[in-house]
């Protein structure tokens, strides 16, 4: 957003662009004028970052993918794939936060926080975890996204002395926090050098350690069997903090206390944990291990309201509408708390795929899963080629895609013939015959002011515009009466059924033809098609004289082309082509000469006619015996 301070008497005014609004001060009267500075104003500016933009291509490839999958297939065939598509997108996400990492970019801490936020949602709705097997998923989420303990154990075990480390026991009530016990029980293993004595409470609290009980989703124990030898385990952990087993080493009743769950002790590794819903788990890890996703808006709830570790933010509330199962708000939040709507619109189109946007309204999911992926779709026509992918997202918008794309892909700017293929191509594909049309004018318009008659000819064809395609043929034809011959041979040669489009375009293929016969030395059939291009009238009449002077050639020849008939007809033409040029007309451009001249070509063609009449009388008089 920009903030512009008004000068007294001054206005605001603004014009929408593609993706963008462009802002500029006014005096708002009719004399004077106002700043000459425009401000541009943005919205999607991440489109334009050349990182981001791999999350945009390969999430689009995961998104296509979705929508394949078959909606008759019962849901609990269908979920397994959905947890797989969900962790792609995550996947991606996470390669864009690596190399973002790499370059010190701001941007990696909203990717961290979409990360962040997906997880969970994975978690709780599309995997929907359940009793058991929640805390589990919930321990993986923790660890991904505090990874800091592990770069402090690095240090740690590569130091000459690892147990006199500063960071030791930090490293040690890391491990435990987030349940990786058996990493934990490593790295107190490297006391080695201990009395007896200290040595015995070490193995105690590592025979803890290792009974401590966790939940197997595969096993054979069930959820009450597991709650029931828990709690044995726990109760066996308070005894020996109540018997004073680690009064002797304040750090192992450190961690006995933790074990136990001991809020105030957990408080006091608030600097560890470093967020409320990383002490939720830990709590819940400790305290109740078999937590149902009823329970677990009441448990976030008390944790963020009275422990809350860190200044409120808006990732705060969007974790917490998470854990009260509360979709829409989630979605609602990101909306407005993020910068691009990428996260929402995937995020929602694959809880609509889950079918958890419909409780309220059958509606309601697909109708915002349309509205988010059409502003997301939207955005990225703005961008000079991730355009192609929204092409994507606006077909799987049933309600408005088309329309939207319609609008947005006459937005398009046509840089390039390449691009303006690209864009055709997908018009051509969804039958949008308007916009193709449009498509194939500008381009044939912009080929020939270019004076490149071959290709505007070609797009005036693709669009059937009989109008423009007689237009490029005249041109063609007066390209050939000043040079005496044709360009772009190959096109003229090749139009097939496209002749058909016009009778100048017709006239243009016929006359070509002629030409290639009288090449081939075909002249009775080139003689044919030159008489029939007249009578049939399909030739201009400016262009007559042009015709009988190219039937110059085959009068003149020794054998006998044209039959008397047709001598008769190609005198008929010149008669009246001659009629019409003694006719007094407002035209007085011609010069002397030219006139002359055509004078001239008559006079030689009523010569050669008139001998070639005497012999097709004579060939055609004589009795072959």
């Amino acid at each position: 957003a920009i903030h512009l301070q008004e000068p007294e008497g001054k206005h605001m005014g603004f014009a929408w662009g593609q993706g963008n609004i462009f802002v500029y001060e006014t005096l708002f009267k009719a004399t004077g004028s106002g700043s000459p500075f425009i401000h541009e104003v943005r919205k999607d500016e991440d489109i334009y970052s050349p990182i981001l933009r791999k999350l945009f291509n390969e999430s689009h490839h995961i998104f296509v993918g979705l929508q394949t999958i078959r909606e008759d297939l019962p849901s609990k065939n269908k979920k397994p794939q959905f947890v797989s598509i969900s962790k792609n997108y995550r996947s991606v996400i996470r390669a864009c936060m690596e190399e973002l990492h790499i370059s010190l970019n701001p941007t990696v801490s909203i990717l961290l926080a979409i990360e962040l936020i997906w997880n969970l949602c994975e978690v709780l709705f599309i995997d929907a975890a359940p009793a058991g097997s929640l805390l589990l998923h919930l321990l993986d989420w923790v660890r991904l996204h505090k990874a800091d303990v592990d770069e402090k154990a690095r240090d740690v075990l590569q130091s000459d002395s690892p147990a006199e480390h500063r960071d030791y026991w930090d490293v040690v009530v890391s491990y435990v926090l987030q349940g990786r016990l058996d990493e934990a029980r490593q790295m107190l293993g490297k006391k080695a050098t201990l009395t007896p004595a200290a040595n015995n409470i070490f193995k105690m609290m590592d025979n803890l350690l290792s009974k401590m009980p966790f939940y197997n989703p595969g096993g054979t124990q069930t959820l009450t069997e597991f709650d029931v030898k828990w709690r044995h385990w726990h109760e066996e952990v308070d005894r020996c903090l109540q018997d004073n087993s680690f009064a002797s080493n304040q750090h192992l009743e450190v961690l006995c206390k933790i074990l136990l769950g001991d809020e105030d002790t957990l408080l006091e590794h608030k600097d560890l944990l470093g967020t409320w819903y990383h002490f939720l788990v830990s709590r819940l890890l400790f305290c109740h291990p078999t937590v149902k996703p009823t329970e677990l808006h009441y448990y976030a709830q008390v944790n963020y309201s009275t422990k809350t570790l860190s200044a409120p933010e808006p990732l705060d509330s969007i974790l917490l509408a998470a854990f009260e199962f509360d979709i829409h708000q989630v979605i609602k939040d990101c909306s407005i708390a993020l910068n691009n709507w990428w996260f929402v619109a995937h995020l929602t189109d694959l809880l609509d795929h889950c079918k958890l946007l419909q409780s309220h309204n059958l509606h309601f999911g697909s109708n915002l899963r349309e509205f988010l992926l059409l502003e997301y779709a939207s955005g990225l026509f703005t961008h000079h080629s991730l355009w192609q992918l929204a092409v994507d997202y606006f077909d799987h918008c049933l309600e408005f895609g088309r329309v939207y794309l319609e609008l947005q892909i006459e937005r398009v700017p046509l840089d390039t013939e390449r691009k303006a293929l690209k864009v055709l191509r997908i018009c051509e594909q969804r039958q949008m015959s308007e916009q193709v049309r449009s498509i194939c004018k500008i381009m044939a318009m912009r080929a020939l002011r270019n004076n490149r008659l071959g290709s505007a000819l070609s797009w005036s064809i693709r669009a059937k515009d009989a109008a423009f395609a007689t237009l490029i043929s005249e041109r063609f034809l007066q390209d050939y009466c000043a040079k005496g011959t044709f360009s772009d041979l190959d096109l003229i040669d090749n139009l097939g059924p496209a002749m058909l489009l016009s009778d100048r375009l017709t006239f243009l293929g016929k006359y070509r033809e002629f030409h290639k016969l009288y090449g081939e030395k075909r002249f009775k059939e080139a003689a044919k098609l030159l008489l029939s291009l007249m009578t049939a009238k399909i030739a201009p009449r400016s262009f007559w004289m042009t015709l009988l002077t190219d039937a110059l050639p085959l009068l003149e020849q020794k054998e006998v082309i044209f039959s008397a008939d047709q001598t008769y007809e190609l005198m008929f033409c010149l008669e009246e082509l001659t009629s019409s040029l003694n006719t007094p007309s407002s035209d007085s451009d011609k010069s002397m000469q030219e006139e002359d001249v055509e004078l001239t070509k008559v006079e030689l063609l009523r010569l050669a006619l008139s001998r070639n009449l005497a012999m097709a009388i004579v060939k055609e008089g004589t009795v072959e015996t």
